[in-house]
């Protein structure tokens, strides 16, 4: 905490999403005087929920997950009291049309565990949807990606690696271009191999808890209910509705002068934790400054990627599993949203596909058509039961691809402006496009300001440790 006989510190956080969030609660936390200021009604920003008027129900504007080894996500949940409304789970159910699974998860008998990273090794030698020509390929694969530091800054592609890494098509196909693009949503062409790797060795390699994945019991929105209250508590608020127009520094006042739609604000720093487009509009509003241009033709290079959710509620229920993965077919995954979510009525199916520009170009009936008519190719109960409401979201700019070189196009907290940080997804995480990014930059960009104030403390959460063989290779 800093000191009481200190002048209190103040700081304009500009985007209520995750990345505006965790800055804002860590900085508050740090004992700094906090106002969180959102364009919408709402906080969560691409990560929210809100009540959909064409079937009455309250839904998320796409299904998120996080994993184990999303330490700062996790940390930002604990901090605001809600890490108790997350399911996790360490298995993933793989389906293919016609219904034959395969289960992948870590081996457990009794007390006995493998070792990472042999510890999913049963589940993976024993999945049906794999060849033994695809296993003998992903496991050349995965060794060449075990080293921390065996990719890192290759300008290669993951399509060129993985040819020149002879990998089948089975392979391909049902992992590759499924579990790896869609967790990186782009195509397997448009990414940089060392980002590939980040995800092989974090989900599937490292750890067995760093693997687990977790999904949210409640509408993403509820998850972030504990934000003002929380900023409330330590000086700070949370204003919604509030549209950003610019701001201006004072040089002899050394504070900014924030304008809005309906009125200015001061503060001492300000944090703008805005997608790229966001920060590429408020440009033109902010002073000129050294480092400008090259933030500008930094943000040029971004580029998004869409993702497409549908949602469905039937009469009965379709499955049993809370969630799975559907093989060679446009829909990649399967919510069971009535199993997930405590308090939900019906029976609520969410499919989420990623990584296809194709699909979001579909026609809305065109689109939910081809979504039900696959998702009976898994669970043959769709043909019997009725669908009673249904919803399509496309969210066009779900995502900021990560191909070849764009780690150069990533700029880091600290901006070309005194007292003013930059935070969001794309900014210098080392990490794809997600929730964790976003999370990780809430907290550099406060460390950042913590130490600009001469009191530095630590706030970015620590990677989970790799464990068993895992920690020497």
């Amino acid at each position: 905490m800093f000191e009481k006989n200190k002048p209190e510190k103040t700081v304009t956080v500009i985007g209520g999403g995750v990345a505006g969030m965790s800055a804002a609660c860590a900085l508050a936390e740090a004992g700094l005087r906090v106002q969180l200021v959102e364009r919408h009604g709402y906080l969560g920003g691409r990560a929210s929920s809100y009540l959909h008027p064409g079937v009455g129900e309250v839904i998320d504007n796409c299904q998120h997950v996080l994993f184990g080894c999303c330490t700062n996500l996790v940390g930002f949940y604990g901090r605001i009291g809600v890490a108790d409304k997350i399911h996790w789970t360490r298995e993933m159910t793989m389906i293919e049309p016609g219904g034959q699974r395969s289960r992948l998860g870590p081996f457990h008998l009794g007390p006995l565990r493998l070792p990472a990273p042999f510890h999913s090794a049963p589940s993976f030698l024993a999945a049906k949807c794999f060849t033994l020509a695809d296993k003998v390929s992903l496991g050349r694969a995965m060794q060449a990606m075990m080293g921390p530091g065996a990719l890192e800054g290759s300008l290669e592609s993951l399509g060129d690696w993985l040819r020149r890494h002879k990998q089948t098509e089975g392979a391909l196909n049902r992992f590759w271009r499924l579990v790896i693009a869609s967790a990186l949503n782009a195509e397997i062409e448009e990414i940089a191999v060392p980002y590939a790797a980040k995800v092989i060795r974090e989900l599937f390699m490292n750890s067995a808890e760093a693997g687990s994945m977790g999904m949210s019991r409640v509408p993403l929105s509820e998850l972030y209910a504990g934000v003002t209250p929380f900023l409330s508590e330590r000086g700070g608020s949370v204003q919604l509705n509030t549209h950003v127009e610019g701001a201006e520094w004072d040089r002899s006042a050394a504070h900014w002068l924030v304008r809005t739609r309906t009125g200015e604000m001061t503060s001492d720093f300000v944090v703008v934790a805005l997608p790229f487009e966001g920060m590429e509009k408020l440009l033109p509003h902010l002073p000129q400054a050294d480092g400008v241009a090259r933030l500008a033709s930094q943000i040029e290079k971004h580029e998004h990627w869409p993702i497409c959710s549908v949602h469905l509620w039937f009469d009965r229920e379709i499955t049993e599993l809370e969630h799975a993965v559907l093989l060679d077919r446009e829909i990649h995954w399967m919510y069971n949203q009535s199993r997930l979510q405590t308090g939900r009525g019906g029976h609520y199916i969410e499919l989420v596909v990623s990584a296809t520009r194709a699909f979001a170009a579909l026609p809305r009936e065109e689109a939910i058509g081809q979504a039900v008519a696959e998702l009976a190719e898994f669970f043959p109960r769709v043909k019997e039961a009725k669908l009673e409401k249904v919803a399509l979201v496309k969210e066009v700019r779900a995502t900021f691809g990560v191909p070849p070189g764009i780690d150069a196009a990533r700029p880091a907290a600290v901006s070309p402006w005194p007292n003013l940080f930059l935070a969001g997804d794309w900014t210098a995480t080392g990490w794809p496009s997600t929730m964790e990014s976003a999370a990780r930059s809430g907290h550099l960009a406060a460390e950042a300001i913590c130490k600009s104030i001469g009191e530095p403390r630590t706030i970015l959460n620590a990677d989970l440790k790799p464990r068993g063989l895992m920690r020497w290779l």
